[in-house]
């Protein structure tokens, strides 16, 4: 499970989608309507908040948000309305970057084309949900891209 910190206008196709179901499998740990990855470290950051829920389902409405630019159909009747933006989430500014170049090294083979439109990238933008601060990668994430160049 990858809950990307990155705006979802860098994922290719595929990964735009798979974005989408697994927030809403984040969705349902989060509910405890499942016995799996109820300690998975991506979901550390929504269970710090008051309400995981209602910020889990601001975060999938960006993911609907870019799916809809997209022309796709998502069920936004899946995710509770968002009338109200909650608190930004702090994201440190190094685990942007970790996470721009985990996707770009999974677009080399699964995307040339957004691979190479990603490389000219000069300011990476987060998930509209996430303000960036100074700091290092987060304590949660699994391990080192293998290249970050």
């Amino acid at each position: 499970m990858r809950l990307w910190s990155l705006h979802p206008s860098y994922l290719d196709a595929v990964g735009l989608v798979a974005l989408w179901r697994e927030g809403l499998l984040a969705r349902k740990v989060l509910q405890g309507q499942t016995k799996g990855y109820i300690h998975h470290p991506q979901l550390f950051r929504f269970r710090e908040t008051g309400n995981p829920i209602y910020v889990l389902d601001f975060y999938l409405k960006g993911v609907h948000d870019e799916s809809i630019r997209r022309g796709y159909h998502f069920d936004l009747s899946k995710i509770s309305p968002c009338e109200n933006r909650p608190p930004s989430l702090l994201l440190p500014e190094k685990q942007l970057e970790y996470e721009f170049f985990h996707l770009l090294d999974k677009l080399k083979e699964r995307s040339p084309r957004q691979y190479s439109l990603l490389r000219q990238t000069a300011v990476i933008l987060p998930h509209p949900l996430f303000q960036i601060k100074p700091g290092d990668i987060c304590s949660w994430e699994k391990k080192p891209v293998s290249s970050l160049t």
